[in-house]
């Protein structure tokens, strides 16, 4: 794991969670690094993802330097997120570890169409002269994370269900009392038909 100095500063602009790391910084051999988030960018993790907490988030990185200025990057990410279930409502806490691997090119070489091959090696788009890892570690994260959260032993029979609430409640007016829109009609009666009899 290297200093915070081995990183590009982040400007005010950059996603919640940045750590650019400079190009030439890795080498023909490679570099591993460690990147680790901060309270303050948890919070933000957190609203961004649109989850009521991420609790901690590092990410062991290996960069695997190619051709023509692209990078293997594999990498471990461990996280710990407060999520919500959508059973019951509730909230629970939850353990994540991961492991993936992206390509990263250049944008100016980078293909829509090769991104999209499934049987390749996703490729992200970089632009200058740093990657940064925290971005990549943050949409590895928010790809990590279930579509439907649910909490351990939640069962379908402890769903919240608003529906039935909502007719409850509906009834519940109606007899304490609650005007009918109809009531005034039923106090009217009908003008009677004048019979011929002549």
């Amino acid at each position: 794991m290297s200093d915070r100095q081995d990183f590009e500063s982040v400007p005010p602009s950059q996603p919640e969670f940045s750590r650019r790391l400079v190009i030439n910084r890795i080498g023909h051999e490679g570099l591993s690094e460690t990147i680790k988030a901060k309270e303050d960018e948890c919070r933000k993790l957190a609203k961004r993802l649109d989850i009521p907490a991420v609790r901690a988030l590092d990410c062991r990185f290996r960069i695997i330097p190619e051709a023509s200025d692209n990078f293997v990057l594999e990498g471990v990410l461990t996280a710990h997120v407060v999520l919500e279930c959508v059973i019951t409502g509730e909230q629970f806490e939850d353990a994540l570890n991961e492991s993936f691997a992206v390509r990263m090119v250049p944008a100016r070489r980078f293909s829509e169409e090769t991104a999209s091959d499934l049987e390749a090696i996703d490729e992200i788009p970089y632009e200058g002269n740093a990657l940064d890892l925290g971005e990549i570690a943050s949409e590895q994260l928010a790809l990590m994370l279930p579509a439907y959260p649910r909490k351990p032993g939640a069962a379908l029979e402890n769903a919240v269900d608003e529906a039935p609430r909502e007719a409850a409640e509906e009834t519940a007016d109606e007899a304490g009392g609650r005007p009918n829109p109809f009531g005034a009609l039923a106090g009217l009666s009908l003008p009677k038909k004048k019979t011929d009899l002549s």
